[in-house]
C-alpha cells in the first residue's frame, strides 16, 4: 500500500529525476540514467529500455538491469547488448502487427501494459521470459510496460519493468497505479529528455559535417594540406586528454568538461579554416619559382636557347675563318658553363637547404652573364627580378611577400569565426582556433599574445600544429621527420619559449607523441631514440 509519504518521496523524486535527465549530454548515460530512476521510483528489481530502430520496424536493446542476478549490459557497463540480445520485430513477415510480444504491443499501441504475472497472463507469449528464468532460476512475475513518446506522439522506445519490491516485506508486488502514473510521468520527461539529447546530437553531426565540407574544400585545393586539418585536432584531444590527468606539477588543476573537450574539438576542425582563401599555388609552393606551374622550365627554356646561340656562335666564327678546332674548344666550354649554371639554378630551386650569400651571388651573375634576344629584338637579362628574388630565398619556397600570404590564414581564420553567433558553450571556438600560431614569449601571430595572455587550449593546439606538421609525410616540399628528430625540434621550441613547457612536458612524459605515432605515421618514423 503506497503512503502519502512515500508517494511525495517519490514525487520529489520525480522532479530531481526530471532536472538532472534534462543536463545529461552523454546518450548512453542518458539512457541507463532513465532505466535507474525507473526501477528506483517504482522499487523494481530489474528493467529494460528498448528504442525504436531507424526503420521503425523494430525494438532494439539499449539498456538491462536486473538487481538481484547482477545483471548489467549496455550503458556505462563496458558489457555489450547488441550481441546478447536479438531485436524485438514490431511486425511479423506478413506485416501484421506483433502484438504477442508485450513490449512490441506498447511499441504500436502506445499503450501501457502493467500485468501482475507474466506466468498468468492471456494474450502475450512470455515463453522467452520462462526460458530465461530456467537458465538462471529467476522468476519473473510483475512486468510495467510503458510507451516513450516523443512532442510529436510518436513512441521513440519502450520501458520496461520487471518484479516490483515491497520496501516493507522484499517480496515481489504488483506494481501498483501510483507505480504506473510515476513510470509514464518519467517515461514522458525521459522521452523529451531523450528527444532533445538526439536533436542536439542530429544538429552537431549536421555542423561538423559543414566543417568537414570546409576542410575537404581546402583539401581540393591543396592534397598537402588535407590531413593536416583532420590530424590536428586528433593530436590536440590527446594532449588535451592528457593535460587533464595531470595530477601534479603546473597542470594539476587544469581539467576539462565534456562540453569543454566537445569546444576544443570544434576549435581543432576549424583551426585551418581561413586556408580555404589562401591562394593555392603559395599553399602548393613546391619550389621557389613555381607559381601556376614551376617557371624552371621556362629557365631550362632560355638556357637552350643559350646553348644554340653558342652553337651558331661557333659556326660564324668558323665561316669567317677562325681556327675550328679552337672555335669548337671554346663552344665546348661554353656549353660546359651554361649545362653547370642551369644545374645550379635547379639545385637552388628545390629550397631543401639554407641558401648561402655566396650562391645568392651567383643567381645575381647569372642573370646578367647571360643575354638573350626578346620578342622585340632587345637584350634583357637572363633572369627577372622575381625570378631573382625567388631564386634567392634563404630557406624554403616562399618570399616574404608570400610567407605573409600564408600567415593571413589565420587572420582570416579569426575573422570568419568571429562572425558566426555561436552559443555559450562554444563561445571561445575563435579564440583557440585563431591562437594555433602565437607563441608564449608573444613572437607569434596574428596578436603577438604572450603565454599568460593564452589559454591552456591555444598552447596545446599550437604543439599539435608544430608536431604534426613536421612529422607529416605527404608535404610536396619535405619528407615525414622521424620522431626524435621532431621531439628535438620541439624541445628546443620549448627551452626558447616558442611552446609551452609545461604542455611540452606532458607530451613527452605521457608519450602522447607515441600514441599518436603509432596511429598516423609510418613505422621507420618511429625510431628507437623517440622513447624518451
Amino acid at each position: 500500500m503506497d503512503t502519502m509519504t512515500d508517494l511525495f518521496e517519490r514525487f520529489e523524486q520525480l522532479n530531481a529525476i526530471g532536472a538532472s535527465l534534462s543536463s545529461e549530454r552523454n546518450i548512453d548515460r542518458l539512457l541507463e540514467n532513465i532505466l535507474l530512476a525507473a526501477k528506483g521510483i517504482t522499487h523494481a528489481d530489474g528493467g529494460t529500455l528498448y528504442r525504436v530502430s531507424d526503420d521503425g520496424q523494430s525494438l532494439r536493446f539499449e539498456i538491462v538491469r536486473t538487481d538481484s542476478l547482477k545483471i548489467a549490459y549496455g550503458g556505462t557497463s563496458g558489457e555489450s547488448i547488441s550481441s546478447k540480445f536479438k531485436r524485438l520485430p514490431l511486425y511479423r513477415d506478413d506485416g501484421e502487427a506483433n502484438n504477442s510480444l508485450v513490449a512490441a504491443y506498447c511499441a504500436i499501441h502506445s499503450l501501457t501494459v502493467n500485468i501482475a504475472d507474466a506466468y498468468a497472463a492471456d494474450g502475450f507469449d512470455f515463453s522467452g521470459t520462462r526460458k530465461f528464468d530456467e537458465m538462471t532460476g529467476y522468476r519473473s512475475q510483475s512486468f510495467l510496460t510503458v510507451p516513450l513518446k516523443n512532442h510529436e506522439n510518436e513512441v521513440i522506445g519502450v520501458l520496461q519493468l520487471i518484479n516490483a519490491i515491497d520496501p516493507a516485506s522484499g517480496a515481489v508486488c504488483v506494481f501498483s497505479d501510483a507505480d504506473q502514473r510515476l513510470a509514464e510521468s518519467l517515461a514522458s520527461q525521459a522521452a523529451v529528455a531523450l528527444t532533445n539529447r538526439l536533436l542536439v546530437i542530429q544538429l552537431e553531426e549536421l555542423f561538423e559535417s559543414f566543417i568537414t565540407l570546409i576542410n575537404l574544400a581546402i583539401d581540393e585545393k591543396s592534397p598537402y594540406t588535407g590531413a593536416h586539418c583532420q590530424r590536428v585536432p586528433t593530436l590536440t584531444m590527446m594532449l588535451a586528454d592528457a593535460a587533464d590527468a595531470a595530477r601534479d606539477g603546473p597542470l594539476a588543476d587544469f581539467r576539462m568538461s565534456d562540453k569543454d573537450r566537445y569546444e576544443l574539438k570544434i576549435a581543432g576542425l576549424l583551426h585551418d579554416c581561413g586556408k580555404i582563401t589562401t591562394p593555392v599555388h603559395v599553399v602548393d609552393k613546391a619550389t621557389k619559382l613555381e607559381t601556376i606551374f614551376d617557371r624552371i622550365e621556362l629557365i631550362d627554356t632560355r638556357f637552350a636557347v643559350i646553348r644554340r646561340d653558342a652553337e651558331l656562335d661557333m659556326l660564324r666564327a668558323v665561316l669567317a675563318g677562325a681556327d675550328r678546332q679552337a672555335a669548337e674548344q671554346s663552344r665546348q666550354q661554353r656549353l660546359s658553363a651554361i649545362d653547370d649554371d642551369r644545374a645550379f639554378l635547379r639545385r637552388a630551386n628545390v629550397g631543401s637547404e639554407l641558401m648561402k650569400p655566396e650562391d645568392q651571388e651567383r643567381v645575381r651573375r647569372i642573370a646578367q652573364d647571360y643575354r638573350w634576344l626578346d620578342g622585340d629584338g632587345g637584350k634583357v637579362d637572363f633572369l627577372s627580378a622575381d625570378e631573382i628574388d625567388n631564386l634567392n630565398i634563404r630557406a624554403g619556397t616562399l618570399t616574404p611577400a608570400e610567407r605573409q600570404t600564408i600567415n593571413h590564414h589565420v587572420v582570416a581564420t579569426n575573422s570568419m569565426l568571429k562572425a558566426l553567433p555561436w552559443p555559450a558553450h562554444l563561445a571561445r571556438v575563435p579564440e583557440y582556433a585563431a591562437g594555433h600560431h602565437e607563441r608564449v614569449d608573444g613572437k607569434g601571430y596574428p596578436a603577438g599574445l604572450k603565454r599568460d595572455e593564452m589559454s591552456v587550449q591555444a598552447r596545446i593546439m599550437a604543439i599539435a600544429d608544430i608536431f604534426e606538421a613536421l612529422t607529416a609525410s605527404d608535404r610536396p616540399y619535405k619528407p615525414g621527420m622521424k620522431l626524435s628528430q621532431a621531439l628535438a625540434i620541439l624541445g628546443n621550441m620549448s627551452s626558447s619559449g616558442h611552446i609551452d613547457p609545461d604542455l611540452f612536458d606532458v607530451f613527452v612524459k605521457q608519450k602522447v607523441y607515441l600514441e599518436y605515432a603509432e596511429h598516423y605515421l609510418d613505422a621507420s618514423q618511429i625510431d628507437a631514440r623517440a622513447e624518451i
